[in-house]
């Protein structure tokens, strides 16, 4: 992205499109395989998936704000201790953690930095073991109970609001075009070299080992599933556009659509062929 779109000050503010992994539509290709999959894939690709995720919304966070309000901040801060607090409790509801997560919301909201940010703080502080009972976890618990308003509402709404491209006249040229063409690579290329070459690196230095069922083609087509970028990269790319006096939006959506479309394609059919 950032290759394609040196000399263009609007467009660099995409360069961030392509860093996360859309968890639903790559576990959902992944799935396509059946029971030919072994489990030490599954478990690396949703790891993988869950920390790029955290990785996007830092950057959003640190990189996509508007001015920083520091009263809103210090309310932020004091809620740290409460929900410490809280932890240490370990209270059997998760009601608590609600009441005090959507105060964070609220003042993170009008702090500047992204809100999404508040997701990852609450859950460090969501108990996985309750002390009564260790057989309940009030953090599995919340994630069901939000499972099917995310799965089936919001993430559906989101992505229809978002992902309406008009092919209309689209051409060789929108294709070619600088913006779709860095986002797409990005997500096809440069996630398959990040990812593939990190874990080739941490394999080879002996930081980590390639699991017995797993194999390197194995490994590669995964990579090649980290390039379905879908709903978060059209989260950032709607903050990085939205105010700038070029629309870039179009071009945004192409570029991760096609990306997404072709990871998927490339991932599936490498899984495919390797897997037994």
């Amino acid at each position: 992205m950032i290759y394609f779109n040196y000399d263009n000050d609007a467009a660099l503010k995409g360069w961030a499109i392509p860093t996360a992994t859309d968890i639903a539509f790559a576990l959902g290709v992944l799935s396509l395989l059946g029971s030919r999959v072994p489990t030490s894939l599954k478990v690396f690709l949703t790891s993988l998936a869950i920390f790029d995720d955290i990785g996007a919304i830092i950057i959003i966070a640190i990189f996509y704000t508007a001015k920083i309000s520091l009263t809103s901040l210090i309310v932020v801060a004091c809620c740290l201790p409460i929900l410490f607090w809280i932890n240490k409790r370990n209270p059997a509801s998760t009601s608590v953690y609600i009441m005090v997560g959507v105060i964070m919301w609220v003042a993170m909201l009008k702090s500047g930095v992204h809100a999404t940010l508040v997701g990852i703080i609450l859950a460090m502080f969501i108990p996985m073991r309750s002390k009564i009972d260790s057989k309940y976890s009030p953090l599995k618990r919340m994630e069901r109970d939000l499972h099917s308003l995310v799965a089936f509402f919001v993430l559906p709404v989101f992505a229809f609001a978002n992902a309406g491209v008009n092919f209309t006249g689209v051409g060789t040229e929108q294709l070619l075009h600088n913006v779709p063409l860095g986002i797409a690579l990005g997500l096809l290329i440069g996630k398959q070299v990040g990812v593939f070459g990190f874990c080739w690196l941490a394999i080879k230095f002996k930081f980590t080992q390639l699991p017995g069922d797993l194999s390197w083609m194995s490994l590669y087509g995964t990579a090649a599933l980290c390039g379905i970028g879908f709903t978060m990269s059209l989260f950032v790319g709607s903050l990085a556009f939205e105010e700038t006096s070029v629309n870039f939006l179009f071009d945004e959506r192409l570029g991760i659509l096609l990306g997404s479309l072709a990871s998927g394609i490339i991932g599936y059919l490498v899984l495919r062929k390797s897997l037994p």
